[in-house]
């Protein structure tokens, strides 16, 4: 039989600290009763998991896992104790031997150029900036690589952690840095203070300096302000959780130890040299036994410094002030968007908008960041509290309103593609190809072969909206037979049609199909909507305020197949509504319908694409492939029951000539299958225009440097400059 790989500490899969897995077959040492326990038994996918929850689970219900008591060391045991702070002077040449800052920034995905807009608002010679970032985000680190050989004050941590949200590996990836930082003698910092790539200052830099150097004996962190009991519950901090796989598993319940005041809320904190000290290197029972008790805990960044802090002898250090404000909508919020990584319900805060930025405006106490923002939601929040500290950027200066986020790069492997994307990507570029073709028929030297895949892709918004796929791939001159890198525009149709005569159904703004739908921020992730026959497409509806109403949505496949027909009822309040049917795939490729219908009469109608696959394992699909995935679901039904006697109704076209026609393309591979699917992809998309790296062989394509729109045009709010005379430099 297999034996069990250990996994190192830090890698994904398991959490340093967690019982060793012992070298033999996956075999728990004790009879495992607990239905949270076994549940987690059952679901965890790798042996390695198992044996560590069998292990903890074990240890736990033998009482060797968790401290029993803890030592109180707080003389105003049994109350919360919250420090005064002093703001007296915010001017920062009055302060005598202001402190020093490590700003921790804990980053992961892809948007660096906002990871580097937040660097520069922070940023300055006499500051310190240790940048984690998660082990999944290889383009994040190797961009963040590049920002440290920029600034000697600026380096990324040597080892990373996959981090996920609740997961006990955040709390792990703070106490290490916190580690790594003390032994940096080089470094001589005063204050912790961590952030995340959707922080935003809202204050200056030596504002910050200032109020901190008036309260550099204070450590800052916000409490949650409930009864404490209902805290514990919320928190499920009486629960046992373990993280391995990625995912955090509950395995039961738990006591919390005797003596011990459990305190937490906020885990963003500003933390003094002093208190890191303490934690790091004390040994005594409160420490050590704070961090087993929180080794097995959800959220365990929101409370642990809290507790440690509230028990310790520096109690009377507490101040209860994150210094931050955060963008919360619980109605929002709270939709337990995170159960696919922890066996929990959590809240995430939402993403500042223009009109939120009010609320920074009304705050009576210190503060000096925001979160969350996010360049793809809204960018404008952004300038605007950019434009307030620092002034605006002068006159004439380029991209302002543009945002660019990369989707892929050649370095993160054409692995990392699904076969959706490739083929969305590779046909976005023939068209752009084509075009320039067709368009320059006169020049023979605008005739382009792609040459292998794409080498980058990008998402670009102007003025807060999807402006469509950038991607650059290398050509090869037909003519000439030189090679070089073009980049293709690719700009999204709009496809919404609303009838006239509405009446009531005047509410109805929008309709929209697709895929990622973020129910917290009421946008699809999956920009232009790219999807294939194994996607599971949601239909949005937006509202403005009106009378109840009740409204049918039928879904109509490319043959004329009736998918799905359902009724929705909208409230006078409701904004959206959206509904994903559990429609049986393969979808069949081509263009879909999305009906709304009132009393049976058309209201509104979308098209939406589900694109043929030409590829398969990213390897262009080869014609044993090609059966079933474009063939469409068995029987040509989508549901349970079949919708067909609607198609009269509906006065559908028979779908008998239309399914023959789709069945011929079934079995189409190579150029032919390309065919089909930039005959399909041109319907909804267009080619905005085509840019070379370098000088082109075609004399009407351009440097991509001089257009406003490539990932290569100028973005001077994103790059990072040297350091100015004042030590900053934004």
């Amino acid at each position: 039989m297999a034996k069990i790989h250990l996994v190192a500490p830090g890698e994904p899969g398991s959490v340093e600290g967690a019982p060793q897995v012992p070298s033999s077959d996956f075999v728990p040492k004790c009879e495992i009763s607990g239905k949270d326990a076994l549940s987690a038994l059952h679901r965890a996918g790798s042996r390695q998991c198992r044996q560590e929850i069998a292990n903890i689970v074990c240890q736990h219900q033998a009482g060797h896992l968790m401290p029993q008591s803890l030592p109180q060391f707080c003389p105003q045991h049994g109350k919360f104790f919250n420090s005064r702070w002093h703001f007296a002077d915010t001017d920062l040449s009055k302060v005598e031997n202001p402190v020093r800052v490590v700003f921790m920034l804990v980053v992961h995905g892809r948007a660096v150029r906002q990871l580097k807009r937040l660097l520069k608002a922070i940023y300055h010679k006499d500051h310190f900036y240790y940048i984690h970032v998660d082990k999944r985000s290889n383009y994040m680190h190797r961009e963040v690589l590049q920002m440290t050989e920029l600034y000697p004050n600026v380096r990324a941590t040597p080892w990373r952690m996959v981090t996920i949200w609740g997961g006990a590996s955040l709390l792990k990836a703070y106490l290490h840095s916190m580690h790594d930082l003390l032994s940096m003698l080089d470094w001589k910092w005063d204050f912790f203070i961590n952030l995340s790539a959707t922080d935003i200052p809202t204050r200056t830099n030596n504002e910050l300096v200032a109020f901190l150097s008036q309260n550099r004996d204070k450590n800052f962190l916000k409490s949650h302000g409930r009864e404490n009991a209902r805290f514990i519950k919320k928190q499920g901090l009486d629960r046992l959780f373990h993280e391995c796989d990625n995912h955090m598993w509950r395995l039961g319940e738990r006591t919390i130890p005797e003596g011990l005041e459990v305190s937490g809320g906020s885990d963003w904190f500003s933390l003094t040299h002093k208190f890191v000290e303490y934690v790091i290197n004390s040994q005594d029972e409160l420490v050590t036994g704070l961090k087993q008790f929180y080794t097995y805990a959800l959220l365990p960044a929101e409370s642990f410094f809290h507790t440690v802090l509230g028990n310790s002898h520096m109690c009377d250090t507490l101040v209860d002030n994150n210094l931050r404000v955060t963008n919360w909508n619980r109605k929002l919020g709270c939709k337990c968007q995170y159960k696919h990584i922890v066996d929990w319900c959590g809240c995430s805060p939402n993403d500042f908008k223009p009109s939120d930025l009010i609320r920074i405006q009304q705050l009576t106490r210190p503060t000096f960041f925001a979160r969350k923002f996010e360049s793809t939601v809204n960018q404008e929040a952004i300038e605007i509290l950019d434009n307030h500290l620092y002034g605006q950027y002068p006159l004439g200066t380029v991209a302002l309103k543009a945002y660019w986020e990369s989707l892929f790069e050649q370095a993160d492997g054409v692995s990392s593609l699904n076969d959706v994307a490739l083929t969305a990507y590779s046909s976005f570029f023939r068209l752009g190809l084509h075009k320039q073709e067709t368009t320059q028929s006169s020049s023979e030297t605008c005739r382009f072969e792609p040459i292998g895949y794409p080498v980058s892709v990008h998402l670009y918004f102007y003025d807060d909206r999807f402006q469509g796929y950038l991607v650059r791939q290398e050509v090869q001159n037909v003519v000439t037979r030189s090679c070089e890198m073009l980049e293709v525009w690719a700009v999204p149709q709009a496809t919404l049609q609303l009838e006239h005569n509405l009446h009531e159904f005047e509410r109805l703004k929008h309709l929209e199909v697709g895929t990622e739908w973020d129910p917290k921020e009421r946008i699809f992730r999956n920009f232009g909507g790219v999807m294939g026959p194994l996607d599971e497409p949601v239909a949005v509806q937006k509202w403005a305020r009106g009378p109840n109403l009740t409204a049918t949505i039928v879904w109509i496949d490319p043959a004329h197949i009736v998918a799905a027909s359902y009724d929705i009822s909208i409230d006078v309040e409701a904004e959206f509504t959206q509904y994903k049917p559990p429609l049986q795939r393969p979808l069949r490729p081509g263009v879909w319908t999305v009906r709304v219908l009132r009393l049976w009469e058309r209201v509104a109608e979308a098209r939406f694409l589900v694109m043929p696959l030409a590829f398969k394992g990213r390897e262009p699909l080869r014609t044993e492939d090609h059966g079933w995935v474009h063939a469409g679901p068995p029987g040509n039904v989508y549901l349970e029951q079949s919708f067909q006697q609607l198609a009269h109704v509906l006065k559908l076209p028979p779908s008998e000539p239309a399914l023959q026609e789709v069945q011929k393309k079934t079995s189409l591979v190579g150029k032919p299958l390309e065919a089909w699917v930039d005959s399909s992809v041109e319907a909804f998309w267009v080619t905005g225009d085509i840019c070379s790296d370098q000088t082109s062989s075609c004399p009407t394509i351009g440097l991509c440097t001089k257009t406003s729109w490539s990932s290569l045009s100028p973005d001077p709010k994103s790059e990072l400059g040297p350091v100015k005379k004042d030590g900053r430099i934004r």
